[in-house]
């Protein structure tokens, strides 16, 4: 909607009666039919007064968009159609503003919308408070909380397809600001008995569905589930699928939930192994078996499921096999092992299953409250959210224990309701000095207290009759009620001692009937002990106890052996009551604010608005008795400001503007008016009008007179219009004429102005040309004389070369017949000595042949003797030889780090070869350590010790070989910042770095002094140089980091240490290697003992009372390669790395 579009009072463009206060006549046709006009122009929210009336339109409808969010905030509750977002802001900004706790009541029947209607204020209220990437995370975990909290307690009925079947209530908690901090969810009530069993038309809670229609074939079977819905028992199949309901997307939705609220990953799969247990718990089956005494004893007839479910639990096999098939009672120091039959050992079955789903849904409430409670210790403004089950009347006498204690808390909130409205009523009457009237309405006080006196309410007896010994059935309890509450008048019952319904056959003689506020009721009293009961035998709960699984242990607290009580647990129903008081109890400390959820029909359809069925609603809800209590006194009340700007057109007085108070201009208006005095009376900031009558009138009046200021307007707008356009064409005219003088002198100018341009031009130029002729015939004598003289010593310069040239051509003549006649002396003589020393080499050949033929002769014995081994010997030597001289010319480098050495030449060198190449590694070896001094030394042995520590395992360690450690990064004993700091430390420093800790509750870091000495651990303020902590070593005892290319690292204290009452140090610094070598060396050299080093993606680390775990992902970042630290929730930090 536009702006100049949006209404600006709830009077405006009404269809039908937007406020039921105003409705005339007021009857119960007059008040349907309004609500039916307004359903049928999707007109679904109607007041009464400040209450909220909303039908559910089953069907999605364009007003809760975000422009909508924009419209409805900041503006005045009346001030626009009747909306859910006008209450929700409304009571967002009282709490903001004026410090007022809030609460919003939402009630109504069961399929009404009232779970809706709870995500919808949530929502506005997370669409305008405040931004902020904390603000933003507590929002989305609190909105987050629901599609957890829906998916364990939400089911399928023939009412409702997400019917809630437990109780909730949120506490919003708030800043001085106005933004969220956290919250805190109570459950009340959960319907566990829908777990073992459901009516007809109906489905199990939703989880059950969802894990086997979304979770993967792989998840599917760690759980040792099977998709099928037909393999267990506890499912009903004739409503197993919901039309529009996508379970398989529910579940991923749930899972990213979970995740986003706050759940570690083994938590989230604890949760659905209970629930896979749960599930297959309903396959076990049991069949009889009679023992040697006689007695029936029952026998587990498939012991598969059972065997699964003891792996998924942890739970030893014959122990559990023990708790189905006995039952041990003890009274003081006395056991007493029962066997049970089959009916026992199913009960003890369906028991367990309903105990285990209900304590699972208790922790989830309990671990989201640890998630999403507020971190802060400051004063918090609180908004409560109720979202209870609607008030239950189920035909055929199918209201059962469920129904009564539903209906039970309906009752409450009623009483509550009309209470609280009365109050307000009162209140702002005697705020503003109008006299009170007392007002008649039906007080429900007399319900309440037949259901919860102590002494002879229904509960009461309830309880006495579990209590009591002897055989106790549901019989004798329906004979107790019948002898106390028979005389009530809104107890009915065929065997009530006044036999007033003796002969009503509708009421069937195990049933009894309450006249609700709502209507009667009937309940049949089959199950009630049992259900009020709610025994879990010990046999199970030590089995639970005694699992292996940690979530099944801390459910069952009562099953360890060492805190075992005697004393009969608190019945379901007392409990209930206790926590139905602390509700009412806490409701009555906020400004209250109503919702009144009514359905329009039961076919869950669009479009479809039944007369009867909203006619009931309207009943039971009050709705008409509402309206009442509202026009007792007056029906229209508003403030003196907006209603003298509202009506002030209707009074000369006051039209246009009134210069005095508001009140005065509306008491002058109402005079000028002759609207008579028992019609309205002024109270302190509010004028107060009886009648709705009167309202209308003053519409009337106001209509009309809008229409004749609407013509007026036109008509000055006209005459507005015309002057207007007069003044801008007079206007025009002038500038024109302005601006065509000022163009004619400019074209005027601009012709002179060329004309005298083009004179100088011509007479520059005449001289111009003058000066080039008289220039150019200089030039041209002074070339003439140029080129004679040119041409004269070319001329003689030509003459000397051709005289030149003859010369040197006899010269070289002379030179070439010289040159052939000493070669052809030089090749006749080399001829010669070439036939010389032909015939003395000749000569010398036959020579040697001659001297080697006598030779052999004289010497042929002796070689054949010894030739072999001398020959041997010679080549042996002269390979040897070869080989150490080749050895010389290719002997690698003198760097320990080279790896290269010479080929292997022959086979039989191989030892010697291996041998070679030991010695001289040895000998470069020591000629390099020769040159290091001892510091040289101590830093290689701490490269070597960081070396053996992260080598293959710290991405980062590669990185460091390279750097040299320095250790004293900062020059404390130089710098004047420093001096503090170095008086207080008396110790030999051995490295002191600048490093970055962690805050466990943003992530954000903080910048250190990190100190190691001797004896300590210090870590000081980078600004002032104060210590802020200072830690023994022998505190210290794990070192933690991620195998990643990061420098986060955890030093953890030793528990119970004075050091360790703050917490583990969570520490980031640019020389990780470097610092965490030097801490473990320190570290073994004075207490003897190896510092733990751990790497690991993920590890825990103690914040004060808490562990978080740090875990460490792979991510890409915006400020380039820099690791950062972001905290998801209470138990995690995430430390994102490039």
């Amino acid at each position: 909607m536009a702006k100049m579009e949006v209404k600006t009072s709830l009077l405006d463009d009404m269809i039908g009666v937007g406020d039921m206060v105003l409705l005339e006549p007021l009857n119960e046709d007059s008040f349907i039919n309004n609500l039916k006009k307004r359903f049928d122009h999707n007109e679904v929210y109607t007041y009464i007064g400040s209450v909220v009336i909303s039908i559910n339109p089953y069907r999605s409808l364009p007003i809760y968009t975000p422009e909508k969010v924009e419209e409805y905030r900041n503006r005045n509750f009346y001030e626009l159609s009747p909306h859910i977002f006008a209450l929700s802001d409304e009571a967002y900004r009282s709490l903001r503003d004026q410090d007022k706790d809030q609460c919003i009541l939402i009630t109504g029947e069961s399929g009404a919308g009232k779970t809706e209607a709870s995500k919808l204020v949530m929502s506005y209220v997370a669409a305008v408070c405040g931004k902020g990437a904390e603000v933003n995370q507590v929002k989305e975990q609190l909105l987050q909380s629901n599609p957890v909290l829906e998916a364990f307690g939400n089911a399928k009925t023939v009412r409702n397809d997400n019917s809630s079947r437990f109780g909730k209530y949120m506490d919003i908690e708030f800043d001085f600001k106005g933004d969220p901090l956290g919250g805190v969810i109570s459950n009340y009530l959960l319907e566990k008995s829908r777990v073992v069993k459901q009516p007809r038309g109906e489905r199990n809670f939703h989880i059950f569905y969802q894990i086997l229609s979304g979770a993967s074939e792989e998840f599917l079977c760690k759980l040792k589930l099977e998709r099928d819905f037909s393999r267990y028992n506890y499912l009903g199949l004739d409503s197993a699928r919901v039309n529009g309901v996508d379970d398989a997307s529910n579940f991923r939705t749930v899972r990213n939930a979970m995740q986003i609220v706050g759940f570690m990953d083994h938590e989230t799969q604890s949760v659905f192994e209970v629930v896979a247990a749960v599930l297959k718990l309903g396959n076990i089956e049991f069949k009889p078996e009679s023992r040697s005494n006689g007695l029936d004893e029952s026998k587990i007839k498939d012991k598969n499921e059972l065997k699964e479910i003891c792996e998924l639990t942890g739970i030893d096999q014959s122990v559990l096999e023990r708790a189905f098939s006995f039952r041990t009672v003890e009274a003081k120091q006395e056991k007493v092992s029962t066997t049970l039959n089959v009916a026992q050992a199913y009960y003890a079955r369906d028991a367990l299953a309903k105990n285990l789903y209900s304590r699972l849904f208790s922790w989830l409430v309990t671990r989201i409250n640890e998630s999403i409670k507020a971190q802060t210790k400051v004063r918090k403004k609180v908004m409560g959210v109720l979202d209870i089950y609607g008030f239950e009347i189920f035909e055929n006498a199918d209201n059962s224990f469920e129904q009564f204690i539903i209906n039970y808390c309906n009752e409450k909130l009623q009483q509550i309701f009309i209470e609280l409205t009365l109050k307000e009523e009162q209140e702002e009457y005697i705020r503003e000095g109008i006299e009170w009237t007392h007002i008649e309405y039906f007080n429900n006080a007399i319900i309440c207290d037949l259901i919860e006196n102590n002494q002879t309410g229904i509960l009461a007896m309830l309880d006495e009759e579990c209590l009591r010994p002897g055989t106790v059935t549901d019989d004798t309890f329906l004979e107790k009620l019948n002898q106390v509450c028979a005389t009530h008048q809104h107890f009915e019952s065929r065997m009530s001692k006044c036999s007033r319904f003796l002969n009503d056959t509708s009421l069937p003689h195990s049933c009894f009937r309450i006249q609700h506020y709502a209507g009667k009721v009937m309940y049949q009293v089959e199950g009630f002990v049992d259900k009020n009961n709610d025994l879990l035998y010990r046999d199970l709960s030590q089995a639970m106890w005694k699992a292996n699984h940690s979530l099944i242990k801390a459910l069952f607290p009562e099953g360890n052996p060492a805190k075992i009580n005697l004393k009969r647990p608190p019945t379901a129903g007392s409990q209930f009551k206790a926590s139905v008081a602390t509700l009412m109890k806490n409701l009555q400390t906020k400004n209250p604010n109503y919702i009144r959820c009514i359905k329009p029909n039961d076919k869950k359809a669009a479009h479809i608005f039944n007369e009867a069925l909203v006619c009931h609603q309207i009943r039971y809800l009050g709705l008409l008795e509402n309206v009442r209590v509202r026009r007792a006194g007056y029906a229209f009340r508003q403030p003196y400001e907006p209603c003298l700007e509202r009506y002030k057109m209707l009074c000369k007085q006051t039209w246009p503007h009134w210069r005095g108070p508001a009140r005065a201009g509306v008491e002058v208006l109402f005079n000028e008016l002759g609207i008579p005095e028992e019609e309205f009376s002024f109270g302190r900031s509010k004028i107060f009008i009886r009648n709705p009558r009167t309202l209308f009138k003053l519409e009337d009046l106001r209509k009309q007179r809008l229409e004749d200021l609407a013509t007026l307007i036109e008509k000055i707008y006209r005459g507005w219009k015309c002057r207007t356009r007069f003044l801008l064409m007079k206007k025009c005219q002038v500038v024109i004429a302005s601006w065509y003088r000022r163009y004619s002198q400019q074209k005027k100018y601009q012709k002179i102005k060329g004309s005298a341009i083009t004179v100088q031009s011509y007479i520059r130029g005449w001289k111009a040309r003058k000066l080039l002729r008289e220039l150019k015939h200089l030039k041209r004598c002074n070339e003439a004389a140029t080129v004679i003289a040119a041409y004269w010593h070319g001329t003689q310069a030509r003459r000397e070369l051709r005289r030149l040239k003859d010369e040197a051509r006899n010269k070289h003549a002379i030179a070439v017949i010289w040159a052939f006649w000493l070669g052809y002396k030089a090749r006749r003589e080399l001829k010669r000595l070439k036939e010389e020393a032909r015939r003395k080499h000749a000569v010398a050949v036959i020579w040697a042949y001659w001297l080697g033929l006598k030779v052999r002769r004289e010497y042929r014995k002796f070689f054949r003797a010894n030739a072999g081994r001398k020959i041997y010997e010679f080549t042996l030597q002269r390979l040897m030889q070869k080989y150490f001289l080749e050895m010389k010319n290719k002997m690698p480098s003198l760097s320990p780090i080279d790896k290269n050495w010479p080929a292997r030449p022959y086979l039989f060198l191989d030892s010697t070869h291996k041998e070679l190449k030991r010695i001289f590694h040895l000998w470069r070896c020591k000629k390099y350590r020769d040159q290091f001094t001892d510091q040289q030394k101590l830093i290689y042995e701490e490269k070597l010790e960081a070396s053996e520590l992260f080598k293959d395992k710290k991405a980062l360690y590669p990185a460091s070989v390279g750097q040299p450690f320095q250790g004293a990064y900062l020059e404390i004993s130089e710098n004047p910042k420093y001096k503090k700091l170095k008086d207080a430390v008396d110790e030999k420093i051995i490295i002191a770095e600048v490093v970055n800790k962690i805050n466990r509750a943003n992530g954000k870091a903080a910048s250190r002094i990190f100190l190691l000495t001797k004896n300590n651990v210090l870590l000081a303020d980078q600004k002032s140089g104060t210590i802020k902590s200072e830690v023994p070593l022998g505190d210290v005892t794990k070192v933690s980091m991620s195998s990643q290319n990061d420098g986060f690292f955890a030093v953890h204290l030793k528990e119970g240490s004075e050091a360790a009452s703050k917490g583990d140090f969570l520490l980031s610094s640019d020389h990780l290697i470097e610092m965490a070598t030097k801490l473990y060396r320190t570290t073994l050299s004075q207490t003897k003992q190896k510092l733990n080093i751990e790497i690991s993606d993920e590890f825990l680390v103690q914040f004060k009372q808490d562990k978080v775990c740090v875990k460490f992902i792979q991510g890409s970042q915006k400020n380039g390669n820099i690791p950062t630290c972001k905290r998801k929730n209470n138990r995690l930090l995430e430390v994102a790395v490039p």
